[in-house]
């Protein structure tokens, strides 16, 4: 394998474990970006990473945020994208799953992006027929925080929730603050004035292989951890042989590689704004 050399991917900062599925002292042993990697906590809740090939005397700089322990392998560009509702008291924050899937990062966020493959994949949970339509909904680049912001979009859904009581539109929000990382809102059946959160935040593992970790941020009072979890686990299992099969798997930067329709707008601004960012990792670049 071929270790990365895209600077921009190298001074990302990325998810690589739970906090929660770590024992206080005890090393854990990860890959990123083709670096094999180790990473602990320790008793008074300070995190460490390290390159396995140098040890703890060459430490990676480090932190938790969201319930993870996040590291970069360059020199971080920013701090770790804010997700606000984390910090609400009345929430439920949990780490849903980290899965690994045989595709690229940027693919795994495309997928994210896509409201059009819900009744298909997600029959009689996120969609149904003949509710297929992605109706029109806007999407943006924000220059002032440097992410994509798709908004006003809306999607029929039989039980977009384990707090759901029955079909209803689903509004919408969806962020993407770093190149494979995504954060979702979506309309909460328990408070109609604001809105659920599922992020994903990939773990690179190389160009086709990733962990996905999912956090959940959400108001909801009638379900244990357990449930909550066990149905974000369906909704990622059904999508992972879908994304095993994508081909290519790296993502196609170059707009005429694949037919664009109008559902797929917010993958057209992502693949834009990676290709504006110079990302050759994960990609098929476009063609000079």
């Amino acid at each position: 394998m071929t270790v990365c050399t895209d600077k921009t991917v190298l001074d990302q900062w990325y998810a690589i474990g739970a906090v929660a599925e770590m024992e206080a002292g005890v090393e854990s042993h990860t890959i990123l970006l083709e670096e094999a990697l180790c990473y602990a906590i320790d008793g008074l809740g300070i995190p460490r990473a390290w390159r396995q090939s140098v040890g703890e005397q060459n430490p990676l700089p480090v932190q938790c945020a969201y319930g993870y322990v996040w590291t970069c392998l360059g020199e971080p560009s920013g701090d770790i994208f804010t997700i606000p509702e984390f910090f609400e008291t009345d929430r439920r924050n949990m780490n849903a799953a980290s899965i690994g899937v045989n595709v690229s990062a940027p693919r795994a966020i495309e997928n994210f992006l896509d409201m059009g493959h819900f009744p298909y994949v997600h029959t009689d949970i996120l969609g149904v027929e003949p509710h297929t339509e992605v109706k029109e909904y806007d999407v943006e680049i924000s220059e002032k925080n440097d992410e994509i912001l798709a908004t006003r979009c809306r999607f029929f859904q039989p039980m977009a929730s384990t707090a759901s009581g029955g079909g209803a539109d689903v509004e919408y929000v969806y962020r993407v603050p770093h190149p494979f990382c995504s954060v979702l809102y979506k309309s909460s059946p328990m408070d109609e004035s604001r809105m659920d959160v599922i992020a994903v935040f990939l773990q690179p593992v190389d160009q086709e292989h990733i962990r996905a970790h999912m956090m959940l941020s959400v108001l909801d009072e009638a379900n244990d951890d357990k449930t909550i979890r066990m149905f974000q686990q369906t909704i990622f299992g059904q999508d992972k042989p879908i994304l095993e099969n994508q081909f290519p798997k790296r993502l196609p930067l170059d707009p005429r590689a694949e037919t664009p329709i109008r559902a797929d707008k917010s993958a057209i601004t992502y693949r834009r704004w990676l290709s504006r960012k110079g990302i050759s990792y994960g990609v098929i670049p476009a063609a000079a």
